[in-house]
């Protein structure tokens, strides 16, 4: 992979993705990586000016991978903020192997709190210079700690969130109780013995057709075996997805480094996307099958498996149009969507055969607030009083205006313009949580703008800082309340209803 750089030759431009039709401007400029063959100089971009050595790569892989097992350590060892519900019920099954190995460790919250938000903020700094120093690693490096990474993470207990309880919720309604998720609250199995674990009793189930399908055998096992059966499957997804990042990267004739690492690096990623086991590779793996598809010009594949993303979560619906802008000529853009069709007729069938015509119930969260969605803070700042209904619809056609003009742009490339616009539907979101950056992440690491990539990185610093527990404490003790607006109140008074 590796090459003696001629002089004057040292970095190498990420080339522009099939589909632009003319260089990119000054300011939307692909991160440079050494040592690769030269591309054409159409697509030759400065260099990087800020590069850092060997021993600063590894060091920061180093200080992610100790920070990683700090946090795993900590929430596999008592009851803690760590792990929700522990407090109430903390089996052997859910702590996982490591429990008690490193004897008893504090379980003060103000201690736990503070010390996440340190080692989070920490790992956020090791990211960036992880990203800066790309260039001096070796891709075998960057595999080994990929691997070292997952399975410190496997053996954690869901950090932050019990979402893996309420996926086996729902499913132990259909499969175990014979009741329909999207009809039926997780309070109608209130003496299952996985009720204590699991949140949102009064909520009927908003993930998808095929995801909650995927889940009913699951829920069969007995509920130890079930529990670490999905918190395997979004490792071993997750590993397929940064799998599939790096055959795009290679598809696109770009060193494969850079785009694993953003990715794979994020502390986000890390600690919220993979440490708590969300489905969200359910859908993230079938999205990137997609363009690796269209990249490999296996054009109804990539129809098809974009269906199938669709079908765990109907947001992937949104790289639809930027696959057919990039499926010229027509021909390949009408196998597409016969491949798309194809798909879309089973997966329907199966949804309407085990859950009738009912839909998820996306109404009732899309509604509810999160303290820190944009949404919210830019109405708290602009004093309209948080996300008011108003705005968040203000923000839906800024969304619809945001794709459109990516859609119609005639330069730039449409990975980017595809990063772009699921950036601006995330910024939408009134119930916007951490790992959603993982839906850009992908897309800004393979596409040619270097704004987006800045855009993503900054974000993704906003997140951490706004989510860290540290921020929260700080606000409450100045008496701050970003909910305090009455369409805030509003909110929490509706998702104590939903949490029951």
């Amino acid at each position: 992979m590796r090459q003696k750089p001629a002089r004057g030759d040292a970095s190498l431009a990420l080339a522009s993705a099939p589909g632009a039709t003319a260089p990119p401007s000054d300011t939307d400029r692909a991160i440079l990586l050494p040592g690769l063959a030269p591309l054409p100089e159409r697509v030759r971009l400065p260099r990087v000016r800020v590069a850092l050595g060997p021993r600063a790569g590894r060091i920061a892989l180093a200080a992610l991978l100790l920070g990683t097992f700090a946090v795993v350590v900590f929430a596999t060892a008592r009851a803690t903020p760590l792990v929700p519900h522990s407090a109430i019920t903390f089996p052997h099954w859910e702590s996982g192997p490591l429990h008690g190995l490193f004897g008893h460790l504090t379980g003060n919250a103000t201690a736990i709190n503070l010390g996440l938000s340190v080692v989070v903020v920490a790992m956020l700094v090791a990211y960036l210079v992880a990203v800066m120093a790309v260039r001096t690693l070796s891709m075998k490096t960057i595999a080994i700690w990929i691997v070292v990474m997952h399975v410190i993470l496997l053996l954690s207990p869901p950090l932050q969130l019990s979402d893996v309880f309420n996926y086996l919720g729902y499913a132990r309604l259909g499969a175990v109780h014979h009741l329909n998720p999207y009809t039926h609250g997780i309070d109608f199995e209130l003496h299952d013995p996985l009720f204590r674990f699991s949140s949102w009793h009064h909520l009927q189930s908003p993930y998808g057709y095929l995801f909650t399908a995927i889940t009913y055998p699951i829920a069969l096992l007995p509920i130890p075996v079930a529990y670490w059966v999905l918190k395997l499957l979004p490792v071993l997804l997750s590993l397929a997805f940064i799998a599939l990042v790096y055959k795009c990267a290679r598809l696109l004739g770009r060193d494969p480094r850079f785009a694993v690492l953003f990715v794979a690096a994020n502390p986000i990623y890390l600690i919220y996307e993979v440490g708590g086991f969300h489905n969200d590779f359910f859908m993230l793996v079938p999205s990137m099958a997609a363009i690796t598809f269209l990249l490999a010009r296996r054009d109804a594949g990539a129809g098809a498996a974009l269906m199938v993303a669709v079908a765990v979560k109907f947001t992937a619906v949104l790289l639809l149009p930027f696959l057919l802008i990039a499926a010229r000529p027509a021909q390949r853009r009408l196998r597409v969507l016969a491949g798309a069709a194809a798909a879309a007729i089973p997966l329907a069938a199966l949804s309407v055969a085990l859950f009738g015509f009912t839909i998820p119930n996306l109404q009732d969260q899309s509604t509810l607030l999160t303290d820190f969605s944009v949404p919210n803070i830019f109405g708290d700042l602009i004093g309209i009083g948080g996300g008011t209904p108003t705005l968040l619809r203000i923000a839906n056609v800024a969304l619809i205006a945001t794709v459109l003009f990516f859609l119609r742009r005639k330069h730039g490339d449409w990975l980017s313009g595809a990063g772009w616009s699921t950036l601006a539907l995330v910024l939408s979101l009134a119930w916007l949580v951490p790992w959603y950056v993982t839906w850009v992440l992908p897309l800004a690491a393979l596409g040619s703008s270097l704004r987006l990539r800045r855009a993503t990185l900054a974000f993704t610093a906003y997140l951490v800082i706004a989510f860290i527990p540290a921020t929260g404490m700080f606000l409450s003790k100045h008496g701050i309340n970003t909910m305090g607006s009455s369409t805030g109140q509003a909110s929490k008074a509706l998702q104590k209803k939903l949490a029951g």
